[in-house]
């Protein structure tokens, strides 16, 4: 067997952010180095040359599960000066969704590259997510007879009339800039969509060369900004994007921090290198579900194969913008809830203005069903 050691990634952080916290009474503390012999994790360490034993490093220790170990330092320590407690920033992060264990699961895994085990890393508090997603058959003759081959997760894109577009899972890479992400990420996403049969969003901010040989499985964003929208692109997609608002902070437009703006990232987006970029909030051409329909014929009249999918943030009133965006033309109607991830979002959009997109789903649903718009829509397939 070949010897190998995990090579830890610097943290991002000044002061890392860790479940645990190792204190030392330093007027208890006779460093006697019990600890760091103990220790195999590092959390304790007497450098050469030094007397004193360094301050514990606490985003090493394991925590409460080390309690009942040979090894546990605590019990080691005569003086009874180590004791080991939640940290400060471990009771402060995390929220329903995003659980502090599995933000930091995350993190471990990112730093790593090895998947961690344990369902607190793997689900948080949603019970699953898409993991419960199960096949409900009428009974188990059925089930057994049915191969895995014969199940089909294929979508239809279109429900209109015009060319046929579908994915063959029912999912797509969502909207991430060229300036919010590198262009190793996108290339990452765009192999990824065309080996799962579906679709990623370049998100505003253009659509480098390097992508021209994922076309085919590329959806193309305009928004408010209009950074790095050219006919070209436009006319090379299957799926042209306007995205009005982003779920995580609708009203708010988009930020783009100026330290992400490289020279290659300001050429695309034609702008200066350095420079913080905004993208308004809305359309200021669009007012009405006429400036609307507008948009989307400039989209089929520069490219008439191409479906356009409309992006909405989740309002109260998002079941009217569903409808607006049907008689505007649209064939896709995209709903971002709340939950949509962004660093530029501040915390009291992210958490306080949108609605979950549990609620719009069935919302939207609902009231396209009594417009009967929902029957003309698929009807049309």
């Amino acid at each position: 067997m070949t010897d190998f050691a995990i090579a830890y990634a610097p943290s991002r952080f000044p002061n890392e952010i860790y479940e645990t916290e190792v204190k030392r009474d330093l007027y208890k503390c006779i460093n006697c180095g019990t600890c760091a012999k103990v220790c195999p994790f590092g959390v304790h360490e007497r450098k050469p040359g030094y007397n004193r034993i360094s301050k514990p490093v606490s985003y090493l220790c394991i925590g409460t599960s080390c309690e009942d170990k040979p090894f546990y330092c605590v019990s080691h320590c005569h003086r009874k000066a180590l004791s080991v407690e939640k940290s400060t920033n471990y009771r402060t992060i995390g929220d329903y969704r995003w659980t502090r264990d599995l933000i930091l699961g995350t993190w471990k895994q990112a730093e790593t590259g090895i998947p961690l085990k344990g369902r607190r890393y793997q689900i948080g508090n949603s019970g699953g997510g898409f993991d419960r997603i199960f096949f409900n058959f009428p009974n188990e003759d059925v089930k057994d007879a049915i191969t895995e081959e014969a199940i089909s997760t294929e979508i239809d894109l279109n429900k209109r009339e015009g060319k046929k577009i579908s994915i063959k899972v029912p999912f797509y890479g969502g909207g991430m800039s060229f300036g919010s992400v590198n262009l190793l990420v996108m290339l990452a996403r765009a192999k990824a969509a065309r080996t799962a049969g579906t679709f990623t969003c370049t998100g505003e901010g253009g659509f480098p060369e390097e992508l021209k040989a994922f076309d085919e499985c590329m959806i193309t964003q305009v928004a408010t900004g209009l950074f790095g929208v050219s006919e070209d692109t436009i006319k090379r997609v299957k799926i042209v994007e306007f995205k009005y608002a982003q779920g995580a902070k609708p009203g708010l437009g988009g930020h783009l921090l100026g330290d992400k703006v490289t020279p290659e990232v300001a050429c695309m987006r034609e702008a200066v290198p350095g420079t913080s970029l905004f993208s308004p909030f809305p359309f200021h051409s669009v007012y009405s579900v006429e400036d609307h329909k507008k948009h989307v014929d400039w989209i089929k009249e520069i490219n008439p194969d191409a479906i356009v999918s409309v992006k909405v943030s989740t309002p109260t009133d998002v079941d009217m913008a569903a409808v607006g965006s049907y008689y505007a033309g649209a064939h896709i109607s995209h709903i971002d809830g709340s939950y949509g991830g962004t660093g530029a979002a501040p915390e009291i959009a992210k958490k306080n203005i949108s609605m979950p997109i549990e609620y719009a789903i069935p919302k939207v649903h609902e009231f396209l069903k009594e417009e009967g718009i929902l029957f003309m829509w698929h009807g049309n397939a």
